[in-house]
């Protein structure tokens, strides 16, 4: 039996090179895309690596970024936080605020409690957790007055603070004080001549001359000023630890006390002597004294007694003098014809009116 043969008739196309090429699987003929798994994920991982050093590269220069603005701003004093109170030292600055109760830090106070603190303190890192304060010393007083009289440490117990960059130079410091102090209306020559003395006094300043010490600290004061506060310095020197109220001193009488002093051998000692054991006076009595060897008031002061113990009493009046303790220190009362005077380190305007009123009517019913 014969088998019939087919014939299959294939057209092949005339131009070859027209016809779309064969594409054959990858791995066989095409030697770009010849990769195995191994080979993909070895490219596949470089990819990730340099995609995330590049990512890195700009987290790094970001960051960078931020630390220096951070910096700028830190020693600026414009990065602000919550500082607890009992992390606060005051030791780096000499004050220029004379020790002992400051009686127009009731108004700060008010105002404080009632619409809060409107210019924040500023400090700079001291480690372990303190701050040095360098600025804001009668804000912190007042927030520690108000922590002491409420107990609330949630609302007193921390202050809003700049911390401020660590390096800036004493004199800078001690300049910003000043300036900050100058505005104020109420600083005293006295207080801006202690300021000077202490500045000197300071081991770690450079100028120990506190006359020198005032063209340092008050540059931005007029020459006239300047001269003025000298002769308070000389009269601090030689009068600082007998006054009370040395911040009570008139310019008129400061620059004719000084110039006394520097005329009249002894008037200090005489002064010292009359002032001497006489904590009950008034800002009155001591300023009258001080008038008095000044030449403005009175007999000549060379001619004047020294005070051997106490006040002058005029005749026929008595005066009793006692102490009494107290949570906030020792009261000095003095009792006079007409006149009952209490002195304690407590600012009595900050007590409610009515509850002040009471008290004293009590008092008064209980004498008769």
């Amino acid at each position: 039996m014969s088998r019939k043969r087919r014939v299959f008739e294939i057209e092949m196309p005339d131009d070859p090179a027209a016809e779309t090429p064969e594409t054959f699987p990858a791995g066989k003929d095409d030697k770009e895309h010849r990769r195995g798994p191994m080979a993909t994920a070895i490219v596949e991982t470089a990819e990730s690596t340099r995609d995330r050093a590049r990512i890195e590269a700009q987290i790094r220069a970001e960051n960078d970024a931020l630390a220096q603005e951070h910096v700028r701003l830190k020693r600026a004093g414009l990065i602000t936080d919550m500082i607890p109170l009992d992390a606060i030292d005051t030791r780096k600055l000499i004050r220029d605020r004379a020790p002992g109760p400051d009686y127009e830090l009731a108004e700060l106070v008010e105002s404080i409690r009632d619409i809060g603190l409107s210019n924040p303190i500023r400090v700079e890192p001291a480690g372990e957790g303190r701050y040095e304060l360098i600025q804001g010393w009668r804000r912190l007083s007042a927030y520690r007055q108000l922590l002491e009289e409420t107990g609330d440490a949630g609302k007193w117990g921390r202050i809003p603070a700049g911390i401020a960059a660590r390096g800036d130079e004493l004199e800078q410091l001690y300049r910003r004080m000043v300036d900050e102090n100058l505005v104020r209306k109420d600083i005293s020559f006295a207080e801006m001549a202690q300021l000077a003395l202490h500045y000197a006094m300071d081991p770690l300043t450079e100028e120990h001359d506190p006359e020198k010490a005032v063209a340092i600290l008050f540059k931005s004061a007029g020459y006239q000023k300047r001269s003025y506060i000298r002769s308070f310095i000389r009269l601090v020197e030689a009068l600082g630890e007998s006054l009370m109220y040395a911040a009570e001193i008139p310019r008129a009488l400061g620059l004719a006390l000084a110039q006394r002093l520097d005329e009249v051998p002894g008037i200090a000692a005489a002064i010292r002597a009359e002032l001497k054991d006489w904590d009950t006076r008034s800002i009155k009595d001591e300023l009258e004294i001080l008038r008095r060897y000044a030449g403005q008031g009175g007999d000549e002061t060379e001619a004047a007694p020294p005070r051997s113990a106490g006040p002058t009493v005029p005749a026929g009046k008595a005066r009793t003098t006692f102490q009494i303790e107290r949570p906030q220190g020792s009261a000095k009362c003095t009792a006079a014809n007409g006149r009952l005077e209490i002195r304690l380190a407590r600012d009595f305007s900050a007590v409610d009116r009515r509850r002040l009123e009471a008290a004293v009517r009590a008092m008064l019913e209980s004498l008769d």
